[in-house]
C-alpha cells in the first residue's frame, strides 16, 4: 500500500487537509450538528433494540457464504480509494521498543499495521471479519503480542457492536478470540507491566439496550478466563482504566452511564464516577473529594503519570455532552482540584459522548494533553493550556506518546492518522489509509474515472483522475448524495446532512444552495434522498416527508405529494421521513418512494397521484428501491434490520409495479440490505450491498453468492453501476470504495425471462469508430435506430428489417467527438434507449 507523492502534490494535500479541518471545526461549533440516530434506527425499526445475538448470527452466516464463494472463480474487487482523505480512527498503539511499528483501529475499518512509522499501512484484521474497533494494546514485555478490543465505544449512531477481545502472538498475522463477546463495545485494554498475565478491559456494553455484561473485567491468566470486578448497573459501563506501573495492584476505573434509543440519548447519570482499587480489583472505593457528582456527570477520561504515579488527571463531560472540567490529583486520587481549564470550555462543544480523553507525558507529569474537538496541551500541570492541533482534522479519539521520546506523538481522529515529532507543534498526515466512511457514491457517466461520494465528517469527495490518493473535498459537512449530470459533467449536486443540497455549474469549484421552494421546516432524513431523472436531466426529485420535483435543474422545487410517512415520531424530529426515491428508466412517469417507517408508494402518472404498495411488505426501514432497466413493471425493494426470530425478509421483487411482491431473500444473511444494483445488459443479474459485504444472484434474486475477493466484510452503504464500462462500484462505511468488472463474473446461463425483456443491448462500451448493437426480437419487425448527441440533436438514423431472433448491426460513430450519445430504437410500440460513450 505504499504510495508516493510529489512535493507539490503533498503541499496541495496538506492545504486541503488544513482547510477541511478548519471548516469542519467551524461548522461543528456553530451548527451543533450531532451524529444521527440514523444507523441504529435504520437497523432496529420498528423496535428499539436489535435482538440479542442477531448481529453475531448474521456475521456468522456472512462468513460462511464468503468462505464458500472463495473456492469459486470470481472477479477481484479493485480499490478505488480514497487513501488520502482518511476516516475515523478510534485506537492507536505502538511497540514501546520500536515506535516505527504502530497499530491503529478504525471505527469500522478493522486494524492496520505500519512498520515505517505511519508512512505505509497494511490491514491485519480483515480475516477476523469484525471491522468495528475500540481498543488496542501492545504487551510491554512482548511486543509481538497485540490485544484488540472490538466495538467502538463512542456513542455515535454508527458505533457498531464488536465481538469481544482478540489476541495475536505473532505481530498480527493470526488472531484468537479470548471471549467477552457480549460486552459489545470495548474502549481500553491495560496490561500489568510487572505481570503481563494480568489484563484489565474497560467494557461499555450495548449502546442501544441494557445488558449486565458491562463494567471492568480482569484476567489473571493472559485472557484465558475473565472476571467482572467492577459493575454498577446495566446501563453503566467502564470507559477508561489506568494502572499504577510501580504498584500495579492500584487500579483506577472511570464508569459512564449511557444509553441511546431511536428517540433519546442519555449520556450521563448517577452511575458515572471514578473508582480506585488498591488490591488488584478485588475491592473498590469511589473517589469523590473534589470531583463532580450527580446525575449530570457523563463521560470521564483518565490518565496516570508513569513518572510520578501519584499524579492523575481526569477529564469530565456532562449530560448532554458539554465540558465540565479537567481535574488533577497529586496524592493518588485521595483529593482532586480543578485545573485552570477555562481555555478548554468549548473543548467538547456538545459532543462529550463522542470523545474525551486525557494523556500525560511518560517522563514529565506536568505535560498533559486534553482531547476533544481539538487537541490542547499544558506544560505546567494544567495551569495554562494552548492548542496543539494545527493542521489536523477535528474530533480527537486517541493519542500515543513515545515513552522514550515524548515529543514523538501519534494521534487518531475523524480524519485519520497523524504524526508529530515536536510535541504537537506540527503534524504529518498518513496518506495510505483506505478507511473513509461513505454514505453514498456516484460516478461521472462521461468520465468514469471521476468517482464521487459523501462521507462521514469528511464532506463530499472525488477523484478527478481515478487515482487512489488524489481525492479532494468539494463540499463540506457530512457528505451524502452526489449527482453528476450525465449530459454535462460540469453540473454537480452535492449534499450535507439533513438535505443541505448544493449545485455547481463549474465542475465543483463553487456551489450555490439548490433548495429553493423546499420548506425548511419539513422533516428530513439524515441521508435525504435526491435523484436525477435518467431520461431527462432537467428533472430531479427530493424527499422530505413528501416528494418535491424540479423541472429546471433545481432552480425551483415544487411539492408533488402529500405526507407519505406515518407522521413525526414521538420525541424525534427526524423520524417520519422519505429515505429513497426511484424513477423507472423505461417510463419516467413511474416514480417510487420509500420511508423510514415502512411505507412504500408508487406514482404512475409523474407524481400527480400516489398509491400505497407496501401493504403486504414488512414494517421496516426502506433502504433502497431499484427499477428494472428494461421492464417498466419490474422493481426491487430492500429493507434494513436484523432477524427478529420470525425470519423477516429484507428484499422483494414485483413484476407488476408493486401490486404484488415475491420474497427473494433466500440465503442472504439476516442483516440489513442497504443497496441494490442491476446489470443493464442482463437484468436478472442483481447485486445487493449489506452490512456484511456484497452478494449477487444470476436469476433475478434468490440463491445469493458472496463476492469476497479483494473486499473485507465491510458495511456496504451504496452501489452504482457504470453501464458503458460494465463496472460495479461499492461504497463502504469504513474501507473506502471498491470496483468490480462485472464482465469477468461467470454467469452460467441467462434466463429466458431476461431474453424476453431484452430488446436492445450494446456489445461493448465505450466505443470508437462504430457501436455494435444487439437487437433481440420476439417477432419480425422493422426497427428504427436514431442516434442523438447530449443536447438532444439527432445525428444518425437507420431503418432496418429484422426477423424473429437475435441480430447485430453497427452504428457509425466515426468523426464524432468524444462524449455521451443516446441511441433510441423503435420496434412497433416497443421503444428502448441506451447510452453510448464515445472514447
Amino acid at each position: 500500500m505504499k504510495r508516493k507523492l510529489t512535493i507539490a502534490g503533498f503541499i496541495l494535500l496538506l492545504f486541503l487537509a488544513l482547510f477541511s479541518a478548519l471548516k469542519n471545526r467551524e461548522e461543528k461549533v456553530k451548527l451543533r450538528l450531532e451524529p444521527s440516530y440514523y444507523f441504529h434506527y435504520q437497523r432496529a425499526y420498528p423496535n428499539r433494540e436489535i435482538p440479542e445475538g442477531a448481529v453475531r448470527r448474521a456475521r456468522q452466516q456472512a462468513m460462511a457464504l464468503r468462505e464458500r464463494a472463495k473456492g469459486r472463480s470470481a472477479p477481484q474487487w479493485q480499490e478505488v480509494g480514497p487513501y488520502n482523505i482518511g476516516g475515523r480512527i478510534t485506537a492507536v498503539a505502538a511497540d514501546p521498543t520500536n515506535p516505527d511499528i504502530v497499530y491503529f483501529g478504525a471505527a469500522d475499518g478493522g486494524v492496520f499495521k505500519s512498520t515505517d512509522g505511519g508512512s505505509s499501512w497494511e490491514p491485519i484484521f480483515d480475516e477476523v471479519g469484525v471491522m468495528s474497533i475500540g481498543a488496542i494494546a501492545v504487551d510491554p514485555t512482548d511486543p509481538d503480542k497485540i490485544y484488540v478490543g472490538t466495538g467502538e465505544a463512542n456513542s455515535s449512531g454508527d458505533s457498531f457492536d464488536g465481538e469481544g477481545i482478540f489476541l495475536s502472538e505473532d505481530g498480527g498475522q493470526t488472531w484468537t478470540c479470548l471471549g467477552l463477546q457480549e460486552t459489545a463495545h470495548i474502549n481500553r485494554i491495560v496490561i500489568n507491566p510487572l505481570n503481563p498475565e494480568v489484563i484489565y478491559v474497560a467494557a461499555m456494553g450495548k449502546l442501544f439496550s441494557t445488558n449486565p455484561e458491562r463494567g471492568l473485567y480482569r484476567s489473571t491468566d493472559g485472557g484465558e478466563t475473565w472476571e467482572k470486578v467492577l459493575y454498577v448497573n446495566d446501563t453503566t459501563g467502564c470507559i477508561d482504566v489506568a494502572i499504577n506501573p510501580i504498584h500495579p495492584e492500584t487500579v483506577y476505573a472511570a464508569m459512564w452511564q449511557r444509553i441511546r434509543g431511536p428517540d433519546y440519548r442519555i449520556s450521563g447519570g448517577e452511575g458515572s464516577g471514578l473508582w480506585r482499587s488498591t488490591d488488584g480489583g478485588e475491592t473498590w472505593t469511589e473517589l469523590t473529594d473534589g470531583l463532580p457528582q450527580g446525575d449530570a456527570v457523563g463521560r470521564i477520561g483518565l490518565a496516570l503519570s508513569p513518572s510520578n504515579p501519584g499524579v492523575i488527571y481526569a477529564i469530565y463531560a456532562n449530560h448532554p455532552g458539554y465540558f465540565i472540567g479537567l481535574y488533577k490529583s497529586t496524592d493518588g486520587g485521595d483529593t482532586w482540584t480543578r485545573t485552570n481549564d477555562e481555555d478548554l470550555s468549548d473543548l467538547f462543544s456538545s459532543y462529550g459522548w463522542y470523545f474525551g480523553n486525557v494523556r500525560v507525558d511518560p517522563q514529565n507529569p506536568d505535560v498533559v494533553y486534553a482531547m476533544g474537538l481539538g487537541l490542547y496541551k499544558s506544560t505546567n500541570g494544567g495551569e495554562s493550556w494552548y492548542e496543539a492541533d494545527f493542521g489536523i482534522h477535528v474530533d480527537q479519539h486517541d493519542l500515543w506518546i513515545d515513552p522514550n521520546d515524548p515529543n514523538h506523538l501519534y494521534i487518531g481522529n475523524d480524519g485519520g492518522f497523524y504524526t508529530s515529532h515536536n510535541g504537537g507543534s506540527s503534524w504529518t498526515k498518513s496518506y495510505d489509509l483506505p478507511i473513509t466512511q461513505f454514505y453514498d457514491i456516484t460516478v461521472d457517466y462521461q468520465n468514469p474515472w471521476r468517482v464521487y461520494g459523501g462521507t462521514q465528517d469528511n464532506g463530499t469527495v472525488r477523484t478527478p483522475t481515478g487515482s487512489l490518493n488524489d481525492w479532494e473535498i468539494i463540499y463540506g459537512g457530512d457528505g451524502f448524495h452526489c449527482i453528476v449530470d450525465y449530459t454535462n459533467p460540469n453540473v454537480i449536486f452535492a449534499e450535507y446532512q439533513y438535505g443541505g443540497l448544493g449545485k455547481s455549474t463549474d465542475g465543483g469549484n463553487t456551489f450555490d444552495y439548490a433548495t429553493y421552494g423546499i420548506d425548511p421546516d419539513d422533516r428530513r432524513n439524515w441521508d435525504t434522498p435526491v435523484i436525477m431523472d435518467p431520461t431527462d436531466h432537467n428533472v430531479l426529485y427530493y424527499g422530505t416527508y413528501r416528494v418535491y420535483k424540479t423541472t429546471n435543474l433545481a432552480e425551483y422545487w415544487t411539492p408533488v405529494s402529500g405526507d407519505l410517512t406515518n407522521g413525526p415520531g414521538s420525541g424525534n424530529l427526524y423520524y417520519g421521513t422519505i429515505t429513497v426515491i426511484e424513477i423507472s428508466p423505461v417510463d419516467n412517469s413511474i416514480v417510487y418512494a420509500g420511508t423510514d417507517d415502512g411505507n412504500l408508494w408508487v406514482s404512475k402518472d409523474g407524481c400527480s397521484t400516489w398509491t400505497d404498495i407496501g401493504g403486504e411488505l414488512p414494517d421496516r426501514y426502506v433502504t433502497d428501491i431499484k427499477a428494472d432497466p428494461l421492464d417498466a413493471g419490474r422493481v426491487y425493494v430492500s429493507f434494513s434490520g436484523y432477524d427478529l426470530d420470525e425470519h423477516t425478509p429484507y428484499i422483494f421483487v414485483s413484476t407488476d409495479t408493486g401490486a404484488t411482491w415475491s420474497d427473494i431473500t433466500d440465503n442472504l444473511p439476516q442483516a440489513p440490505v442497504n443497496a441494490i444494483e442491476i446489470d443493464p445488459d442482463n437484468p436478472d443479474l442483481v447485486f445487493v450491498g449489506t452490512d456484511f459485504g456484497v452478494y449477487y444472484s444470476s436469476q433475478g434474486g434468490g440463491n445469493w453468492t458472496a463476492l469476497p475477493n479483494g473486499m473485507p466484510m465491510s458495511v456496504v452503504m451504496d452501489m452504482v453501476f457504470h453501464e458503458p464500462t460494465h463496472t460495479l462500484l461499492a461504497g463502504t462505511h469504513g474501507r473506502s470504495i471498491y470496483k468490480l468488472d462485472v464482465s469477468e463474473l461467470e454467469v452460467s446461463e441467462r434466463t429466458v425471462s431476461t431474453q424476453k425483456r431484452t430488446f436492445l443491448t450494446l456489445k461493448s462500451n465505450p466505443v470508437r469508430d462504430f457501436a455494435e448493437i444487439i437487437v433481440n426480437l420476439d417477432e419480425g419487425s422493422r426497427v428504427k435506430l436514431s442516434l442523438y448527441d447530449r443536447s438532444g440533436r439527432k445525428i444518425r438514423e437507420r431503418n432496418l428489417n429484422f426477423g424473429r431472433g437475435t441480430h447485430s448491426c453497427r452504428i457509425d460513430m466515426s468523426g464524432l467527438p468524444r462524449g455521451l450519445y443516446i441511441l433510441r430504437a423503435a420496434s412497433g410500440r416497443k421503444i428502448s434507449t441506451i447510452r453510448i460513450l464515445k472514447d
